[in-house]
């Protein structure tokens, strides 16, 4: 287990180190950002001061040094646009984004689990059909529409829940948290909703092939032969043995949940990162950027890293295999 686990950290260290590079070059080679942030009618002396203030007067190369080394000590540099830390505005908005992406990871296993399991235990019923028919309605439905469709419904027709922001909150070791009040549970429904949409479909449906694959194994035939309930059948020997790509999928898709809360966050004003993303895209805001997608491939690599733990717990055989190789 110890060398599956270093090696699992060595590889993770250099996909961070591979991607520092890559977003660091991307986000650095478009556009200048002093431009947008110096008065059009200054000389080239201001220019030249602003650019040397902010570090953008050497070659990218003794840049992206400098970068990294201040990287390594958790220092993505300072805003141009806010003049404060960019790894502090990550921070301070991060507790909205990762709230935000629970809930709707949550939403998504109440919901995908037990109707992918019902799908795949009565595969020809009209129930199991009808569910099937929404996921593919799920897979196919823009998230922007999805979301102003809601607020259609539920705010403006109805009335019955905020269209935007995250409401009252309340601190948990220091970090807001909305779920724990009303006007925030109300706040975060229907970004959530919209958010988790995508990711009920796809648990529905990796649910409902994991059953019918596993009613076909041996071990559920004998299981019957022996007389046990089918409430036993399904809940040990179907659910446990279908919790591997389960686990695999929900773990990798709650990266994307928090990389791709963009819109999301973008059409119910929601307090999180990707707002954040957006606005320093708009103004080339680039530590900030640069700050917010290491951060979300450190997450990534994070995410993948407890996978593969559980993965290798669920089924030791992967831990031999990756030893072996």
């Amino acid at each position: 287990m110890l060398v599956f686990l270093l090696r699992r950290l060595m590889q993770s260290g250099v996909v961070l180190l591979v991607m520092s590079l890559l977003v660091f070059v991307g986000v650095y080679a478009i556009g200048n950002p002093v431009e947008l942030l110096i008065n059009p009618e200054a000389d080239q002396a201001d220019i030249e001061r602003t650019m040397a203030a902010l570090g953008l007067d050497k070659p990218l190369w003794m840049q992206y040094l400098i970068f990294l080394r201040q990287a390594l000590a958790g220092d993505f540099g300072t805003s141009f646009v806010h003049g404060t830390s960019a790894m502090q505005l990550i921070l301070h908005r991060m507790p909205a984004t990762l709230e935000l992406a629970v809930a709707a990871l949550l939403i998504a296993v109440v919901l995908g689990i037990p109707l992918g399991l019902w799908a795949g235990l009565r595969p020809d019923s009209p129930s199991a059909r009808a569910i099937m028919g929404l996921s593919i309605l799920g897979f196919s439905l823009p998230t922007f529409w999805v979301g102003l469709m809601l607020i259609m419904l539920f705010s403006v027709q109805l009335g019955w829940l905020p269209s935007n922001g995250r409401g009252a909150s309340t601190e948990i070791l220091g970090f807001p948290a909305s779920f724990l009040t009303w006007d925030g549970l109300q706040h975060i429904l229907m970004p959530a909703l919209n958010l988790a949409l995508f990711k009920i479909s796809l648990v529905i449906r990796l649910t409902r092939a994991g059953t019918q694959e596993a009613l076909l194994q041996d071990y559920v035939r004998f299981a019957r032969a022996k007389g046990l309930r089918s409430a036993r059948i399904v809940g040990v020997h179907v659910l446990k043995n279908i919790l591997i790509p389960i686990v695999t999928v929900i773990g990798l898709e709650f990266g994307s949940l928090i990389a791709f809360a963009v819109v999301t966050e973008s059409v119910f004003a929601w307090p999180g990162m990707g707002k954040l993303l957006i606005e320093s895209i708009n103004l080339l805001d680039r530590p900030v950027v640069v700050a917010y997608l290491l951060t979300v491939v450190s997450l990534f690599v994070m995410i993948n890293l407890v996978v593969d733990i559980l993965y290798s717990l669920l089924d030791p055989r992967i831990r031999l295999q990756a030893q072996a190789g």
